[in-house]
Parts: structure tokens; C-alpha cells; sequence
């Protein structure tokens, strides 16, 4: 592979970056220890915090395998530094994916870097570029759900199970989404270098419009079904139960008071 000669602070962690870290391992301690006055709010900063990580990883991942694919520009943009605020589309990379997340609990994909693709050679490093990103999620939801399927949940406290069950449905239902053949989407993406020309020329206007698609999609209630009880049946697959799921979410949404159900001590 290419390796390319950076600068060295186009390689520098951002501080806005660390601080979103700083802020997940804090929450994160409050969820875990009790110390938070209210539950619910604790675990909403948490997941919040860290699913702002996952999706900074997401694009990083795009970025750093197209740096070794070939595309020496990537570090002058910025998005090697981990800094949401530097990537192509913050709007959608970083801010629309947390609205979805605080309205209804669906792990959105974000907008992709701005990758030259021309300085790329090969079809195998193009689809590799692509499937970086949603290969992030995957990696997510293995570190998330690890405490379920390894049965190391003894000692872990309610809240911060709940959190990490929840974290899990948000980083599996990102990659699902993600990797979906639509236009517009990474699993396009993988799909692409490996199409025609002719083929890749009809379905490139639908581009910009493929994430609406989906989502007009998953409006069909016999399709959203579908879809949420394939996100259920990979969730319990890797030991996330309904209920640790369900209280995560719930006590994510603070607003609207914690469920009986889900009222335990942490």
C-alpha cells in the first residue's frame, strides 16, 4: 500500500475530540458508580458522548484507510485530527445523526469524508475505503455487547448494562444502515468499483437521495418490522436481552420519566 508523507499536525489528536472523550469517560463513571443525582441524565450525556466517538472513529477510519490507499489529502483536511467540526459535512456527519439519536433512538449514518477518489488505484482499495467506516460500528457493537456474550455482567452496575445495551442497538443499526447497497451509502460504496460505467453513471444522481430512500423505506410498516426485528434477532444473538435494551433507551429520554420496569438502584 502508499504510505503518505503528512505533516506532522495533520496526525495531531484534537483537543475537541479529547474533550468529547473526557466527557464520555466522566459520564460514563457517573453511570457506572451512581454518582449523578439523576439516572437518566447521566446515562444521556454517556451515550450521547460516545456515540459522537463512534461517529469521529467512523470517519477516521474512511480517512486513514485512504491515506494508505493513495489519497496524500486527506491530512490537510483535517480528518485525521479526529475533529468532528473538520470533516466534510459536520451538519450531517455529527449534528443530524444526534438529533435522530435524541428523537428516536436509530443509529444514523453520517455524511462521508471528501475523499479524492482519482488518487486511488485498484477496485479492492476503493471498496476498502468505504467499508472502513460501517467496519467501525461493527467493531463498536462487538466492544459494547463483549460484556453480554461473554457473560461478564456480574458486578457491572444496571445503568451502565442498560447504557451499554442501548449503545449496542445504535452502533449495529448504524452498520446495518451503512452497509446497505443504496446509493449514497458506504455499502454503495463497496459495491461501486465493481459496477460499470454504465451502471454507475444511471445510479449516480440518486446519490444525494439514497439516505431519504431508506428512510421512506423503513416508513412501510411491513419493511420496518422487518428491519427492527433483524436489529432484535442480531442483538440477542450477542446476548443483549429486550430489557436492558429497552431500559437503556428509556432512561436515555430522561423527559419522559423513567419506567417502573426499569426503576432498579444502580
Amino acid at each position: 500500500m502508499t504510505t503518505a508523507t503528512t505533516r506532522r499536525g495533520d496526525h495531531r489528536v484534537s483537543p475537541v475530540f479529547l474533550g468529547i472523550l473526557a466527557v464520555t469517560a466522566v459520564t460514563g463513571w457517573a453511570t457506572w458508580t451512581g454518582y449523578a443525582t439523576q439516572r437518566g441524565i447521566a446515562v444521556f450525556l454517556f451515550v450521547t458522548a460516545a456515540w459522537i466517538v463512534s461517529l469521529c472513529l467512523h470517519e477516521y477510519a474512511h480517512a486513514r484507510t485512504a491515506l494508505h490507499s493513495g489519497d496524500i489529502t486527506v491530512g490537510a483536511k483535517g480528518y485525521l485530527t479526529l475533529n468532528p467540526l473538520k470533516y466534510t459535512h459536520a451538519l450531517l456527519s455529527i449534528v443530524l445523526p444526534v438529533a435522530f439519536l435524541v428523537m428516536g433512538g436509530i443509529g444514523l449514518p453520517g455524511g462521508a469524508v471528501f475523499i479524492e477518489r482519482s488518487r486511488i488505484r485498484g477496485r479492492w482499495k476503493h471498496s476498502l475505503v468505504s467499508a472502513a467506516g460501517p467496519l467501525t460500528n461493527v467493531l463498536f457493537a462487538a466492544v459494547c455487547t463483549a460484556p453480554f456474550w461473554l457473560h461478564a455482567l456480574d458486578g457491572v452496575p444496571a445503568d451502565f448494562r442498560f447504557a451499554l445495551g442501548f449503545l449496542a442497538l445504535l452502533q449495529v443499526t448504524a452498520a446495518i444502515l451503512n452497509f446497505l447497497p443504496v446509493p449514497g451509502l458506504d455499502g454503495y460504496g463497496v459495491l461501486e468499483p465493481w459496477l460499470s460505467y454504465q451502471v454507475k453513471r444511471q445510479l449516480a444522481p440518486y446519490a444525494p437521495f439514497g439516505l431519504l430512500f431508506v428512510f421512506a423505506l423503513l416508513w412501510v410498516p411491513s419493511i420496518n418490522t422487518a428491519f427492527f426485528d433483524t436489529i432484535d434477532a442480531i442483538l440477542r444473538g450477542l446476548g443483549v436481552d429486550d430489557y436492558s435494551r429497552y431500559c437503556g433507551q428509556e432512561l436515555y429520554r430522561f423527559w419522559r420519566g423513567t419506567p417502573e420496569v426499569c426503576a432498579v438502584s444502580p
